[in-house]
């Protein structure tokens, strides 16, 4: 007999449309095998298995810990042992101390700005930054309001609505951002709804799904709207360092202009760490309590975290301090000498599918546009000519007929987007040029081949003459 569990304490949510891909790919590939198909990756936001080879970092570890243990007082047979002790045993809430200081050095170096080791928190990736705000203003039991991008991430959405009393107001994007004075609007309709509002959640750069980075003046007016609305902003950034940009064109991340009202959170993922999910959420804002305290979002985010995570993993964060260290482990200046290694591969693949998709769709600019993104993984194409609708059943046809895995975008709206339009995202799909199986010149040939069978999928599904 099954447990009763009383609703709303426990409710199914739906699976979010990236983690279903995830999910299927597997079988979408033995599917492909056995029909003598081969499958054309577009959908997949992962990090590339050329950029995320972890061989030179785990050996870049080995050093590391074995140049700090070197340097310890001790017997020097017991050096290594001991070090290798406490990075296998229980440690602070906040993770070790060093790892942190490096941190903040190296990314206040890049992006311009003061980075306070004491206001960092680590995270299980940006993911467990996400849930973790999120959980700072579930625990009151009160009505709570997201502000989001229309589109917006999916795992914020699935994590955020896991709390029944959430809802989300939305605000559509343009090629700049989200329109600032729609957002003021839906900050005072959802406190006239009777909600608080919790928090602006974004990606500003490399926006997942968007395909757009926010610019400069867009960002100001943001942080204006925020700052005179008493909104605290939370900054998404698993696309800082993959950038497009020459380094003089990049805009300064939202944290780096007001340190004060934003918390950030950065992930070791896209620069090249996936699966050790080293997160960093640096949180020197600060927030009035209802009880009439001013607490800095660190020490919430601190208590948070020793209530769910309570021991980070110290090897984790140790090696990603050796990350952080040359190859002689002198503490690097910047990330950005790595992140051009990795930049590299995805701006090669980036102009593959402009180019490809200039090639076989460019003739048609009433009916087809994409974005032209300056950071991250994603483009958004859209169908113009309101002949093709973007629902599960056409990309299902993509990848039977095609070989070619896509992800739709209705999926990324939360759902007061689509209270407004039913039809919201249904026109447009988020194509990922991230990803492929093979490295090198394999690589190459396998996102040339995925873009060029989307090209002329898209062309016969619309009864256009085919392209060469």
């Amino acid at each position: 007999m099954p447990f009763a569990i009383p609703a709303p304490t426990l409710r199914a949510q739906p699976v979010s449309v990236t983690r279903q891909m995830a999910a299927a790919l597997a079988r979408l590939e033995a599917e492909a095998r056995a029909k003598g198909q081969v499958l054309h990756h577009l959908g997949a936001g992962y990090p590339h298995p050329e950029v995320s080879d972890p061989s030179l970092w785990i050996a870049q570890k080995r050093g590391y810990f074995q140049h700090v243990a070197e340097v310890q007082e001790g017997a020097p047979e017991r050096r290594l042992p001991r070090l290798m002790s406490a990075l296998y045993n229980y440690t602070d809430t906040l993770g070790p101390p060093s790892a942190r200081a490096a941190f903040a050095r190296v990314y206040g170096h890049d992006f311009g700005f003061y980075v306070d080791s004491d206001a960092c928190v680590p995270t299980i990736g940006a993911t467990g930054g996400i849930s973790m705000m999120c959980a700072l203003y579930e625990h009151a039991g009160e009505p709570i309001a997201y502000l989001v991008d229309a589109p917006t991430y999916t795992g914020f959405l699935s994590r955020a609505q896991l709390y029944h009393k959430a809802s989300f107001y939305s605000v559509p994007l343009d090629g700049q951002g989200p329109d600032p004075a729609l957002m003021a609007q839906q900050i005072d309709r959802a406190r006239a709804d009777g909600k608080t509002v919790a928090f602006y959640y974004t990606v500003t750069d490399g926006h997942n799904p968007g395909g757009i980075s926010f610019s400069l003046a867009r960002r100001q007016a943001i942080l204006e709207v925020c700052r005179e609305k008493g909104v605290l902003v939370v900054e998404d950034a698993p696309y800082t360092y993959i950038s497009y940009e020459r380094p003089e064109d990049r805009p300064a991340p939202l944290v780096a202009l007001a340190p004060d009202q934003v918390v950030h959170l950065f992930t070791a993922s896209k620069i090249g760490l996936p699966g050790p999910r080293v997160g960093m959420a640096i949180a020197a804002a600060r927030v009035a309590l209802a009880d009439g305290r001013v607490l800095p979002v660190r020490d919430l985010l601190v208590s948070e975290s020793a209530g769910s995570v309570l021991f980070h993993n110290p090897e984790a964060l140790r090696a990603f301090e050796a990350y952080l260290t040359d190859a002689r482990f002198a503490p690097r200046d910047s990330l950005w000498p790595i992140a051009a290694a990795k930049n590299a591969v995805y701006s090669e693949n980036r102009r593959i599918l402009l180019a490809g998709l200039t090639h076989f769709l460019g003739d048609r600019p009433e009916l087809f546009g994409w974005t032209e993104p300056g950071a991250g993984f994603f483009s958004v194409f859209t169908f113009k000519g309101g002949g093709i609708r973007t629902d599960t059943a056409f990309i299902e046809r993509l990848i039977e007929e095609h070989g070619v895995v896509v992800i739709p975008m209705f999926g990324f709206y939360s759902a007061d987007a689509r209270a407004r339009d039913p039809g919201v995202g249904l026109d447009q799909i988020r194509l990922s040029f991230c990803y492929s199986p093979s490295i090198g010149a394999a690589r190459v040939r396998e996102i040339t081949a995925a873009v060029e069978a989307f090209g002329r999928a898209v062309r016969s599904l619309c009864g256009l003459p085919r392209v060469d």
